[in-house]
């Protein structure tokens, strides 16, 4: 290697391995795979070689642990954002309360500069109070069902015939024009109630940790996957477009889905639209699926299924259309112009009041600052928080906070593209970068319930992992044990990581937030472990102590060509 720099070396090896083809002339392709798993092998073990040993203070640690798990303050946290303020829709008043208050007190805590940043126009708030649907015939029976955000409410009760309406295609809808005045259309397939076969609650073995450490090799289908997605959700959204003002124009009273989970469990996310000027369509609910197979079986029956629907929604902020990230911050000494940034999501979905989803993430976050002032550390690097909005909508606070601070993403050079969330399009051109860009060492985000630290995605990023893999040797005992090189993506940490920002996510344990939480009616307080908040916000506070005392900011990995 002489005197190369074995990260680039490992970068070089590491791309090489990523992307060359297995099918050169005559050369048996498993030999080709071999020859590049032993020279990605040999450059890790350079970059490991070359990593020196960290400085720990174990000290602070201590501290650190001694107020986050003796004076914690995260499940009053948890409790005032789930209970006292409630879901918090992006732009919603819920939301701008939780701005408010969170903004407050990180103030009260002694944080540096509380405010909020605007970004946008996202679109308008909307909020909902009640949701009533009941079958009036052929028998009496109250059905469960939510409405989606961002769609109209009834007006007032209003009564019609259920009607079975897939429509996959114009042509599905136009065929039934004239025919549908009064209606409420269902327009989801049934589908079989199963079993499950998998636990209700998860925490990672032993097993399972150990798997989580194989690089998973990409390989062309990833790509070919991305590029179909984008194609279905631009063709989704030209079908919605022509669907809202279609069914509107057309009388429909509502329109009602099938939640995506079983065993009574609503699964509700969007629908209309945010942007003033769109059609938003009528009234469009979720059922639970067992519910919502009943009426089907009877309509199959050639019965008529009589309903009566009182949804109270609206829209709301149509003269403030901007969205808001909460921010604030300790102040660095020796190297106060340089960040490590945390952050979590501050918005959610409407139906539940957004506990692990992302309450649990944002409490962490918070308590992580509040337990790092109180023990009065004076960090070289300034730590900021930031508590983002939109993120249920495709990352669009961190997105937004990037590119006003650190770096833009160009526009891709395709005009239909343009119409994709960032988390869909790929970015072929370098991003532009900001004067900010090079002096932000790190993101940690926390947002995958609120189960338990087990440790840390690297976003192959190895020289980082090597370094983590010495931050948490202090933290065995509280079970923190992994580095993973794997991506992890779908949250806020990739706004950073796509633009050359070291940005990771945390390994936590899954609990209950894959089979009863995640975007439903029940992610509530009761689901929340107080004890994995408590270990943590320490975990992330520690590593945060660990970033902004090192010398050296964290390495970085190189920007894609």
């Amino acid at each position: 290697a002489g005197n190369a720099n074995p990260y680039v070396l490992l970068w070089s090896y590491r791309l090489e391995f990523k992307y060359a083809g297995c099918s050169s002339g005559s050369i048996n392709p498993r030999v080709v795979i071999e020859m590049k798993k032993a020279l990605f092998l040999f450059a890790l073990s350079l970059s490991a070689a070359a990593t020196a040993n960290e400085t720990i203070d174990y000290s602070a640690l201590g501290r650190i642990r001694q107020e986050g798990f003796t004076n914690s303050q995260v499940m009053a946290t948890m409790t005032h954002l789930t209970e006292k303020i409630g879901p918090r829709l992006s732009n919603s008043p819920q939301m701008a309360a939780a701005n408010e208050w969170t903004k407050a007190q990180l103030g009260q805590w002694g944080m540096g500069n509380p405010r909020l940043e605007a970004f946008g126009p996202f679109g308008r708030g909307w909020q909902y109070q009640s949701a009533s649907v009941e079958m009036t015939s052929p028998r009496q029976f109250t059905l469960s069902a939510l409405p989606k955000a961002w769609t109209p409410g009834t007006n007032g009760p209003v009564s019609g015939e259920a009607m079975l309406l897939v429509a996959k295609t114009r042509e599905d809808l136009e065929k039934h024009k004239g025919k549908l005045k009064g209606k409420v259309l269902f327009i989801s397939d049934a589908r079989d109630v199963k079993p499950s076969e998998k636990p209700d609650f998860t925490r990672y073995d032993e097993e399972k940790l150990k798997a989580l450490q194989t690089f998973t090799i990409p390989d062309a289908a990833d790509l070919k996957k991305r590029r179909e997605e984008a194609d279905k959700y631009l063709k989704q959204k030209e079908l919605t477009e022509y669907t809202n003002k279609f069914l509107a124009e057309e009388g429909v009273l509502a329109t009602v889905s099938l939640s995506s989970w079983d065993n009574g469990i609503i699964r509700v996310m969007g629908g209309g639209s945010r942007k003033a000027g769109e059609a938003v369509g009528v009234p469009a609910l979720v059922m639970i699926s067992e519910h919502y197979n009943q009426v089907l079986r009877a309509l199959e029956r050639k019965e008529t299924v009589s309903l009566r629907l009182d949804i109270k929604a609206q829209f709301t902020s149509d003269k403030d259309e901007m969205g808001y990230n909460t921010l604030a911050e300790i102040p660095g000494s020796s190297r106060k112009n340089e960040l490590v940034m945390i952050g979590a999501h501050l918005d959610s979905w409407h139906s539940g009041t957004g506990a692990s989803d992302n309450a649990a993430g944002v409490a962490v976050m918070m308590e992580a600052m509040r337990i790092l002032k109180a023990i009065g550390v004076k960090p070289k690097r300034t730590v900021r928080i930031a508590l983002w909005s939109g993120e249920e909508q495709g990352l669009v606070g961190s997105s937004e906070y990037v590119k006003q601070h650190f770096a833009e993403l160009p526009e891709p050079a395709d005009p239909m593209l343009k119409g994709l969330p960032r988390s869909l399009q790929e970015n072929p051109l370098p991003p532009v970068l900001k004067a900010g860009h090079k002096n932000v060492s790190a993101y940690f985000n926390y947002d995958n319930g609120g189960g338990k630290v087990r440790g840390i995605y690297a976003q192959e990023n190895l020289a980082a992992a090597e370094i983590f893999r010495q931050w948490i040797a202090p933290m065995q005992d509280m079970g923190v044990s992994i580095v993973t090189n794997r991506n992890t993506g779908s949250t806020d940490h990739v706004s950073f990581d796509r633009v050359g920002i070291p940005g990771f996510q945390f390994v936590q344990d899954n609990l209950d937030y894959f089979t009863h939480l995640h975007h439903t009616h029940l992610d509530g307080l009761d689901h929340v472990q107080a004890d994995d908040l408590k270990q943590s916000a320490v975990v992330v506070a520690s590593m945060v102590y660990l970033a902004a005392m090192r010398d050296d900011m964290l390495p970085r990995k190189p920007l894609s060509p």
